[in-house]
């Protein structure tokens, strides 16, 4: 088979030369489409206000002007402007086609029906050209919102920087830019990405002509898609980078800036001066995360910036990263060389596992001594690759992975888990630098999506795995072979050497497309989150003030409204996100309020917005739609941490997780819980107190995970993986039940 396909591929490129002689097909450039959709009618924010307000003081309550509302947005959404969302649109991994900038305004306002979102491409593929529409699209989608009071629909302006480290030491992880204002004399020329890295330098290589020319011939009545992506990274390529060093003022206009690290992320959006919040997320997931990494460095001098990095997306469509928990991939030797660790209940290291891989590979004919050796091979080049460690073993397929590298006990982790860059981790260390002020981080919680299709808040539904999630992959068998280059299984380890393999290097023998583990990581996406805000009015200024004082939280999708308060502070009643100092024991109260359960189909409002043909692509048939009856919140879990007060205190001593669990009655409209902390005096130290608010089990995407099959000490001992791909059914949801759940932002105490 695989000749055969080399054989079509080499033909393939010898008619493409022919053709390319007579027309070259350089493709089109793709605009960020048009935004259809007009403003909802008042009667749907009229009856949203109502509806809060006779869950928290009971039915028949009327909002009144001085109440804050929740408000519900998404703050991590791309379009096909990222060059991931153009090539997932792709006919060969049965992509949908387009799904611009425009389509995000549309989804949001009539799909999802969302207060407010922000567009977060990827910096690196956001040339000069794009960036102008996007600013445009955005503008645009305000201007259908209405007053500026009372809009329909908030539209932020912002962009991911999308960094990657070949190291722990190099890694700073993804974050999202947000900017307060749209105004053309009010946001930067250009954003800043981190280009510089492995992410940039994929993203500029392009694709061999080969490529270029073979797979629009094999895919011939698809082949303008293809064009229009070769078009897309060429005018990446086209760019050229700003110099180094040079103010941003007075940087040329058409150029693409970037920072290598976060510091100077922050001082470039200094120089430019406008209000913006940079997001991280991300952070455990080891797809693209070195083993080893931590939040640690980022508490270093000019690495974090408190005035601008206020909030950490806890949760998306990728995951769940908030939870702690003490394994690690990969150890350190005393002479600095890699480490497999041995498993633990419940946790085995893909490093171990390569090895079991080769050891069950060992025939007869070879001696015990040598499959020892040949899996002790295995395990330390896997150690040695890090996050590329899966290409140490040839042949292996999803199910030979078993659940290596998961935290099967979190909820709905993010895949091959890196517990030193959790939300947890984050809130319990602290840097000594100066003894006297340990500096600490001070995030606030939120959720989003991360979505790659210009859906924002797609997790109001659990349903259209493949449109609603990042799960892709080749659309038939012959797609996958040839997107693959599978090697077959070996009883020997090194699919390459270690010290040569280079991901960026377009030589390389692995497949770019193999990199990521696309395969497994399949079944750890999700519909994504949700962040949500206790705003002073429906505008922009009182979201961003919200946001900016960390009156925030976020949830896994549902529409959970949840309160979280110190009821005994000397400035009286705080909310979540608030800072204060006791002389006694804290004291709380928590109300949440399940999601209204959806109804089918669609509202009328929303058909009557969007032609058939365009309600149908955007929110393939389901739109956000509540009934009357919403769901039980089952229990309120309290987490308390306690952040280090000496160098090398250990976090899994300081993060006691649950510290406490409320029950919440059955039948009842909402769970109010109240408790209070009698440790709190006397420990004389600083806690952290934040609430999950857990939804009654209903089915969602994914929620499964590799369908493991546990044994007895909770190891994964067998799998289903939900592909996506082909070989996974594209009208298979993969539905479990699962939990949904808000977080809280925390609240900080410290001792007076």
């Amino acid at each position: 088979m695989a000749r055969l396909i080399r054989i079509a591929l080499a033909l393939a490129v010898l008619f493409g030369v022919a053709l390319c002689a007579i027309w070259p097909g350089p493709g089109e450039h793709q605009g960020p489409g048009e935004i259809a959709a007009p403003r909802l009618p008042d009667a749907v924010l009229v009856a949203r206000a109502r509806e809060q307000a006779e869950a928290r003081r009971g039915p028949g309550a009327v909002p009144s002007a001085a109440e804050k509302q929740v408000l519900f947005g998404d703050l991590h959404v791309h379009t096909t402007f990222s060059t991931d969302a153009f090539f997932r649109s792709l006919p060969f991994v049965a992509g949908e086609g387009l799904h611009p900038p425009a389509d995000a305004c549309d989804f949001a306002r009539i799909c999802s029906q969302l207060d407010f979102w922000s567009i977060n491409d990827h910096a690196e593929a956001i040339t000069p050209e794009r960036w102008a529409e996007t600013r445009e699209s955005i503008r645009q989608c305000n201007a259908v919102a209405g007053s500026e009071g009372t809009p329909d629909l908030v539209a932020f302006l912002g962009w991911e920087w999308t960094q990657v480290g070949r190291t722990p030491e190099e890694h700073y992880g993804h974050k999202n830019v947000v900017l307060r204002e749209v105004d053309e004399n009010a946001v930067p020329a250009r954003p800043i990405s981190a280009s510089g890295g492995p992410v940039g330098a994929i993203m500029r290589m392009g694709f061999p002509f080969r490529l270029r020319a073979g797979i629009p011939l094999l895919d011939w009545s698809e082949r303008d898609r293809y064009y229009d992506f070769w078009r897309f990274l060429d005018e990446i390529r086209e760019t050229p980078e700003c110099p180094e060093g040079v103010d941003v003022r007075e940087l040329p206009e058409n150029c693409a800036e970037s920072a290598e690290s976060p510091d100077v992320l922050y001082d470039k959006l200094a120089q430019w001066g406008f209000d913006s919040m940079v997001i991280p997320h991300g952070n455990t997931w080891g797809f693209y995360t070195p083993p080893g990494s931590s939040w640690d460095k980022q508490l270093l001098g000019p690495m974090h910036d408190p005035e601008r990095q206020t909030l950490i997306e806890v949760y998306s469509g990728h995951g769940n990263s908030e939870e702690y928990r003490d394994f690690r991939a990969i150890d350190q030797g005393a002479n600095g060389e890699p480490v497999c660790p041995d498993p633990q209940p419940g946790y085995e290291p893909c490093c171990w596992r390569a090895g079991e891989i080769i050891r069950e590979r060992c025939g007869d004919d070879v001696s015990e001594e040598e499959c020892d050796e040949r899996a002790g091979e295995a395990r330390l080049d896997y150690a040695r690759m890090g996050q590329l460690g899966h290409l140490a073993v040839p042949g292996a397929t999803a199910e030979d992975w078993k659940g290596c590298g998961q935290c099967l006990d979190c909820f709905n982790p993010a895949f091959n888990y890196r517990p030193g860059g959790a939300a947890q981790y984050a809130l319990a260390i602290s840097n000594f630098d100066d003894p006297a002020k340990p500096r600490r981080f001070e995030f606030g919680f939120i959720a989003s999506s991360d979505n790659h299709s210009a859906r924002p808040g797609t997790g109001y539904k659990e349903y259209a795995r493949r449109e609603m999630t990042e799960a892709t992959g080749a659309r038939d068998e012959a797609w996958h072979e040839r997107m693959t280059a599978s090697e077959p299984p070996s009883p020997e380890a090194r699919i390459v050497d270690p010290a040569e393999l280079d991901p960026t290097r377009t030589t390389s023998r692995v497949n770019v497309l193999r990199i990521a583990e696309t395969e497994r990581q399949a079944s750890f996406f999700m519909t994504g989150g949700l962040v949500a805000v206790h705003a002073a009015g429906r505008g922009r200024d009182g979201i961003w003030d919200a946001l900016g004082r960390r009156e925030v939280y976020g949830t896994s999708g549902d529409r959970i409204l949840l309160w979280f308060d110190l009821v005994n502070a000397p400035e009286g009643e705080l909310p979540m996100g608030s800072s204060t100092a006791l002389a006694w024991s804290p004291r709380f109260r928590v109300r949440a309020v399940g999601a209204f359960e959806q109804l089918p189909g669609c509202p009328e409002f929303a058909r009557d917005a969007l032609p058939p043909d365009r309600l149908e692509r955007l929110c393939r048939g389901e739109c956000y739609n509540p009934g009357e009856k919403r769901r039980r919140i089952s229990r309120v879990e309290v987490v308390r941490i306690r952040p280090q007060v000496r160098p090398g205190e250990p976090v899994g001593d300081l993060v006691d997780d649950p510290w406490q669990t409320f029950p919440c009655p059955a039948g009842a409209a909402g769970c109010v819980v109240e408790f209070e902390d009698p440790e709190f005096t006397p420990s004389a130290r600083e806690a952290v107190y934040y609430v999950r608010a857990i939804q009654e089990p209903t089915p969602a995407v994914n929620a499964a995970n590799l369908r493991c099959t546990l044994d007895e000490n909770g190891n994964c001992v067998d799998v289903e993986p939900c592909y996506g791909d082909y070989r996974t059914a594209f009208d298979d949801d993969c539905l479990a039940m699962n939990e949904e759940r808000a977080w809280s932002s925390p609240i900080r105490v410290r001792p007076r």
